[in-house]
């Protein structure tokens, strides 16, 4: 028997399937496509054992869908633009293009070493010109329809990293790459107008249904649609008086989403960010405190300053605002957990029914006027029908925030109040008819920040002409290129690289300045799945017809950490690709799946900052690539953290040892002893062999099944199963007796490609080995059909149940797989009639296929 030897046979059919484009996509229409994808990977290094679950995954679903007869689109890039290049090349005076490069090479060595199955002629890098060419003709495109703004405004700006951040990448008040922490600024930058889509993004969570309830969950929770009311405040001049003809500036509109608690405002808060907050207490005695404020809230993040557990401050701006439900005048503070990002960065404080306010009232001793209660609160009785104010603090060691009855309300009082209630609907129709509020439904998303004042990005195409102004760079002209020659260990930038900043207005022909930010990375990741589709095209980003033909992804697999920046940012370009008429489809991925992570022995996420990445070479080198693979989705199902254990490495090789044995005991090929167990009778090898072709069938049906749910470790159990259902039949029928009898020979080969097919997937090298080799098969098994089965030869003809007493298994019982229920029962029953003696029997439950419970008292 030759040896199972991965070091000889895995780079030698790398090889042969590079020679022969084993894995070039056959564009073939006559099939019904499947679009598999893994996130595409950043090159920072070499890759690790995340990254091997994850691309393993990918391929072992690329493979089967290509032996079930699926066209399949399986396809592999780079995403190679951002800040740790920039950042290496500064650190080691090289280029970032260098860096990159570089490391791509070395990942794509690795991800051939591991034999995925990618099409390497449709590879898509980030950092080319022909593709960020293209990500600069779709900012264009959504220039024109207007989707892309410049404005200044408080932005979020990362110290460390030296650039703006979007809201979605600063996470507990810390940059996402670097985790330094965040500030605030004002700056003029560009944004994507990603709000126009905030309701589609929204709805149209309704048709993932192949995606974790979780994701969409927290995709809802940051879209954040919440209704309510616009309502506008007077502010009273210096004095105190209210002005008789306010003025757009003496006017300011607060978004609430309970327009039925106006009543019990006390107190109206603005945001440290809040334009126009400092005028009020310019040259004023209050103005020291306020200042103090705005800048301590400058120095912590909006996201941590919103959280309800942090210590809130405050200061009075010596000015009030008029309550338009009931003309009172109310004091105007600033309040550090207010933010700008949400609503118009000014609030009605109603500390009565929110918890911040509360605490904020308490602190500062402000009014705390009860106006909405429940029946059952002991305050209800005394207030029950009252309309007018009569108490202005409470008891309480809460906010009350639920539904109830509205008091101390004027004409509003005895009303139902909560979201969605009587009085929030009459309330706001008072408003409307008094010009002071309007319905208004109000999203917690902003729109998407993509300016990075950072080198190595995609550029973006826009001109400032001091004559034209702001001018679009004309598509002929793209792509705008990265200067080759900038020295950023010098400390140079695009801004001051004379090269690459002047030019010539090309409206005009004045002398110009480009732009010189560059686009979030994010940007080059929202579409890249869309050039892989056509990824040679030199006219557009891709034919809308090729790209309709493959969309959707039929099964896209990442990490949960991009749940709210990539995948939602996709989203966003799909809709927009759409409306352009380039696409078709609503949205980007059928499915999903988010794999889990990998964690060291003591739990921690293996990561190059803590260093505790696994790299896999060494594991690699010492048991083959295909091991590797089987055991990383053997361990645990795909979407569920991997503690990893090396140990038991050792018995997945093991395994695949014993199965390459038995494939070539039941070809004959196993020449140097038998497996046969000398001494079995007849019998014994007539019920294996009746047992093997159950198993053949059930372990089919079970793989298929698994497959189709992503189970991948359970799928390996069953194969498990079904060779050791094969070893036992070896065992107990001679190779003579199998190779004389015509039906059992033709049996043994029919095991053998079965074992081999279902493997092809997890160890494809081991499979293609055996498939030539030991079956003497022509062409690849890879293109092979995926093996039938008949579920009716899968049932047993008899089973075996176990049998309890009071949850105690007192005995085991065989009988027909299709018994009857009662004569289960009584054979149960018979089996542990011991186990009885003395006792009533309560009720016989019988689990089919399991077990047989007995109550009995």
């Amino acid at each position: 028997m030759k040896p199972y030897n991965p070091h000889e046979i895995e780079p030698r059919w790398q090889q042969e399937w590079a020679d022969t484009d084993l894995n070039k996509v056959a564009e073939d229409a006559s099939k019904p496509k499947k679009y598999v994808l893994e996130m595409f990977p950043y090159p920072s290094g070499d890759i690790h054992m995340g990254h091997v679950r994850n691309y393993t995954i990918g391929d072992v679903i690329a493979r089967y869908s290509k032996m079930r007869g699926f066209d399949v689109l399986h396809p592999m890039g780079w995403d190679a633009f951002g800040l740790p290049a920039e950042n290496a090349a500064i650190k080691h005076n090289s280029h970032p293009a260098t860096w990159t490069y570089a490391n791509i090479e070395t990942q794509k060595a690795s991800f051939k070493r591991m034999g995925f199955s990618y099409d390497w002629d449709r590879t898509v890098v980030a950092c080319d010109p022909e593709y960020y060419r293209w990500g600069q003709w779709i900012f264009l495109q959504m220039w024109k329809k207007g989707l892309v703004e410049r404005r200044n405004s408080p932005v979020n700006w990362c110290p460390n990293c030296e650039t703006v951040l979007a809201n979605e990448q600063v996470t507990e008040g810390e940059c996402w790459r670097c985790h330094g922490a965040v500030e605030k600024r004002d700056l003029t930058q560009w944004y994507f107008k990603i709000t126009d889509y905030a309701q589609e993004l929204l709805d149209d969570l309704d048709q993932l249904d192949g995606w974790p309830d979780r994701v969409k969950q927290m995709q809802a929770n940051w879209i954040g649609r919440s209704e309510g009311a616009e309502v506008t405040f007077t502010l009273c001049g210096p004095d105190g008086e209210v002005p008789a003809n306010p003025t757009d500036d003496d006017l300011i509109t607060v978004f609430t989403t309970r327009p039925d608690t106006l009543f019990g405002c006390s107190f109206f808060l603005l945001a440290p960010e809040y334009k126009g907050l400092m005028d009020l207490v310019e040259g004023t005695e209050y103005e020291a405190a306020v200042r103090e404020v705005v800048e301590q809230a400058s120095k912590v993040s909006a996201v941590e300053r919103a959280q309800g557990d942090r210590e809130k401050h405050g200061a009075f701006t010596g000015r009030y605002m008029v309550n338009p439900i009931n003309g009172e005048k109310v004091p105007v503070w600033v309040a550090d957990y207010i933010v700008s990002d949400y609503g118009t960065g000014a609030v009605m404080a109603v500390p009565c029914g929110d918890q911040r306010d509360f605490e904020f009232a308490r602190k500062y001793d402000l009014p705390i006027i009860p106006i909405i209660l429940g029946e059952d609160d002991p305050l209800f009785a005394q207030l029950n029908g009252v309309q007018d104010r009569r108490v202005t603090s409470v008891d309480w060691d809460h906010a009350y925030d639920a539904e109830g009855v509205l008091v101390q309300s004027g004409t509003y009082t005895g009303m139902a109040g909560g979201k969605h209630s009587p009085a929030v609907d009459a309330i706001i129709a008072d408003l409307e008819a008094a010009g002071k509020g309007r319905t208004k439904v109000e999203f917690r998303l902003r729109d998407w920040l993509i300016s990075r004042q950072r080198y190595w990005g995609d550029p973006i195409p826009a001109i400032h002409c001091p004559t034209c102004g702001l001018v679009p760079v004309p598509e002929e002209d793209l792509p705008v290129r990265l200067p080759e020659d900038i020295d950023l260990a010098a400390g140079e930038t695009l801004a001051t690289h004379e090269g690459f900043v002047n030019t010539t207005c090309p409206v005009c022909g004045g002398p110009a300045k480009r732009e010189t930010d560059t686009m979030d990375t994010f940007t080059c990741s929202s579409w890249y799945y869309l050039r892989y589709t056509d990824p040679h095209n030199d006219e557009l980003p891709f034919d809308p017809a090729k790209a309709n033909r493959w969309m959707q992804v039929d099964q896209y697999i990442g990490g949960i950490e991009h749940a709210i920046l990539h995948l939602l940012y996709s989203r966003f370009f799909t809709k927009v690709l759409r409306d352009l008429g380039l696409l078709n489809v609503d949205e980007p991925f059928a499915n999903l799946l988010c794999q889990g992570m990998v964690k060291d022995e003591h739990g921690e996420t293996m990561s190059k900052s803590k260093g505790n990445v696994i790299a896999p070479e060494d594991m690699i080198a010492e048991y083959g690539t295909d091991a590797v693979r089987a055991y990383i989705l053997f361990m645990a199902p795909p979407d569920k953290d991997l503690l990893w254990d090396e140990g038991g490495l050792a018995g997945i090789y093991k395994f695949m040892n014993r199965a390459w044995r038995i494939v070539c005991d039941l070809m004959g090929a196993a020449d140097d002893e038998t497996l046969f167990q000398a001494g079995s009778s007849e019998d014994e090898g007539s019920k294996a062999f009746e047992k093997l072709v159950r198993e053949r069938h059930r372990v089919v049906g079970k793989v298929a099944d698994d497959f189709d749910r992503n189970n991948f470790n359970t799928a390996l159990a069953a194969i498990m199963e079904l060779t050791n259902a094969t070893s036992d039949y070896v065992r107990k029928c001679s190779a003579e007796d199998r190779a004389a009898s015509a039906s059992m020979h033709a049996f043994d080969r029919e095991v053998a490609e079965v074992i081999v097919k279902l493997m092809a997937p997890f160890a494809p090298h081991w499979a293609e080995e055996l498939w030539h080799d030991v079956l003497g098969n022509e062409g690849s098994v890879h293109v092979q059909p995926w093996p039938d089965f008949d579920p009716e030869q899968a049932k047993a003809d008899e089973v075996e149940l176990a049998v309890q007493v009071n949850g105690k298994v007192k005995a085991k019982i065989t009988v027909a797989a299709d018994a009857a229920e009662d004569d289960i029962k009584a054979d149960g029953l018979a089996a542990v009639e011991v186990a009885l003696a003395g006792k009533d029997v309560k009720k016989v439950v019988v689990v089919p296929g399991r077990l047989v419970n007995i109550v009995a008292k």
